[in-house]
């Protein structure tokens, strides 16, 4: 009991903290997430709420990254598996970790989505990152934003949500 209580707070400070993020005016937030070991990073305008994974409902006939349908908090959401959508991990692995997260889609962006990540990194601004200036690897979709590196030297890929909320291939959930 005491652990859904400390889970409760930790969403409920991360949420204040991005709420008094988006309010300050510094030109651009992020929040920090990991999957299949890929840092990213996504615009704090276009996320929404964050939280611990839930009970879904199957949607025949969808694609493997399609997880299912979730209610969260009273809104019906589909739920994709980033990693598996972005080809970090193939399609029969299912993530099963504890530290898991869905990362709901502004809704803003008129879209009832939620993303499954591996794991929340926390906010960060832009002082934190320098652009990536090292060889790209060909074509990128457009919701592949701009790369840059933290002081320790990782690699940091941006995604635009918006974007990829309007990908032709992320509204294609059936086979």
């Amino acid at each position: 009991m005491a652990n859904k209580q400390a889970l409760r707070d930790l969403q409920h400070r991360l949420a204040q903290r991005m709420q008094a993020a988006r309010e300050t005016t510094q030109t651009v937030q992020w929040l920090a997430v990991e999957c299949a070991g890929q840092a990213l990073l996504f615009p704090l305008k276009q996320a929404a709420e964050i939280f611990a994974p839930v009970p879904l409902k199957a949607v025949p006939y969808a694609k493997p990254w399609m997880l299912g349908v979730a209610n969260l908090r009273g809104g019906l959401h589909t739920v994709i598996d980033l990693a598996m959508f972005l080809g970090l991990r193939e399609t029969g692995n299912r993530l099963e970790a504890q530290q898991a997260r869905l990362v709901a889609l502004n809704a803003e962006l008129n879209i009832n989505c939620a993303l499954q990540v591996d794991k929340l990194l926390g906010l960060r601004g832009d002082e934190h990152f320098q652009p990536d200036t090292g060889e790209s690897s060909g074509p990128r979709p457009r919701f592949a934003g701009a790369r840059l590196l933290d002081q320790q030297g990782r690699r940091w890929q941006v995604l635009d949500l918006e974007a990829l909320s309007r990908h032709e291939q992320f509204l294609r959930i059936v086979d």
